[in-house]
């Protein structure tokens, strides 16, 4: 789990993204590309030369939004999403960020849940799929009730 160190990695990362929103769930392009990623950090894990994992993650003043986390279905359930958080939590701390805020998908909040993010409000509908927005304050912080 790191940042993408390549332009290479990180058209790896969208092609993953394309596969698991847009071919996988029915996520529109426009959608999924909002134009936002040239200002992102890109989090990917990687197999030999594959990245089978990735997120992004946007900081906007105290608040680094974490988003278009995807893993390659062959992978899922054996941690990467969960390592993927962690390393995101990592990798925010010194950016002036004092928490992470998320749209999980309802299918997927376990993962979230057992990484110490809490749920700020009512499920929502986002591109035709169940979210919750979900927060977990950065390091020396206690989790949002």
């Amino acid at each position: 789990m790191r940042a993408a160190r390549t332009d290479d990695e990180i058209q790896a990362a969208l092609r993953l993204r394309f596969e698991v929103f847009c071919k996988g769930q029915g996520v529109a392009l426009e959608a999924e590309r909002d134009g936002r990623d040239q200002e992102a950090v890109h989090l990917v894990a990687v197999e030999g030369p594959r990245v089978i994992g990735t997120c992004r993650l946007l900081v906007d003043d105290d608040v680094a939004r974490l988003g278009r986390m995807a893993v390659e279905a062959a992978h899922r359930g054996r941690g990467v999403g969960a390592a993927l958080l962690a390393e995101a939590e990592r990798a925010m701390r010194g950016t002036g960020a004092d928490r992470i805020r998320l749209h999980a998908q309802t299918a997927a909040r376990g993962v979230y849940d057992r990484a110490g993010y809490r749920v700020l409000g009512e499920e929502f509908v986002e591109e035709g799929i169940e979210h919750v927005a979900m927060e977990m304050p950065l390091a020396g912080e206690a989790p949002v009730a």
